[in-house]
């Protein structure tokens, strides 16, 4: 049975999860505590980070390299293009999300709102929660400009590159720190993602004294 070593409301693991989901990749998820590893989680991933997917006789960390690897493995269906500068474009927006939107808002807003709390590290600092609030405005608005361009992030198909956005994006929903209603198309967009079979194992996450907040649940997925 493949395993997945993750934390629920982590975006790298989501977009693992993602992955496998749309590949119909069954997967037992194991819940892991990358701030307090297991001598277990450690040999398995030295560098003490999630997700980490077990598969066969492999494992692997890194959720871009672990998705990719599942794409060539499981083509179908095809999260990534067949020509190099479709592949190009979803590697770069990929790398957007994970790396800058993920610094400039991910790891602001949850990190202070949800991290600490788990953590039990103190009350969120609202400047850097502000910080990140304000950067997403940019990101929400850089997307509507693709979108209103293409199809889908990358192009005309849904690839990769949306189930990363959406990965990012479903974290900060989880406790409504998106303002859906800044860009229409940026809304449908998710609203598109989130009603494939893929996301629904996503919708039932909840972090113990942490529910969803009532804007979650009350969206139409």
């Amino acid at each position: 049975m493949n395993r997945l070593y993750h934390v629920a409301l982590s975006p790298f693991c989501r977009k693992v999860r993602l992955t496998l989901a749309e590949k119909k990749i069954e997967v037992e998820l194991i819940e892991e505590k990358p701030w307090d590893p297991s001598p277990d989680f450690l040999r398995r991933n030295p560098a003490g980070k999630v997700p980490v997917l077990r598969m066969g006789n492999l494992t692997m960390p890194e959720s871009q390299a672990i998705c990719e690897y599942v794409e060539e493995t499981h083509p179908n269906p095809p999260l990534m293009p067949r020509d190099p500068e479709g592949r190009y474009e979803v590697r770069r927006l990929c790398g957007w999300f994970d790396d800058k939107f993920n610094a400039e808002v991910t790891r602001k807003i949850m990190g202070e709102r949800v991290w600490k709390r788990v953590m039990k590290k103190g009350y969120p600092d609202s400047k850097t929660v502000k910080e990140g609030l304000t950067a997403i405005k940019f990101h929400i608005d850089y997307m509507g400009w693709l979108l209103d361009q293409r199809r889908w992030l990358a192009g005309d198909v849904m690839t990769l590159a949306d189930f990363t956005a959406a990965a990012h994006l479903s974290c900060l929903d989880y406790i409504s720190d998106v303002d859906w209603d800044r860009s229409a198309t940026v809304k449908d967009w998710y609203a598109k993602i989130k009603s494939r079979p893929a996301f629904r194992s996503l919708l039932a996450d909840q972090l113990p004294g942490m529910p969803p907040a009532p804007q979650y649940a009350e969206l139409d997925f």
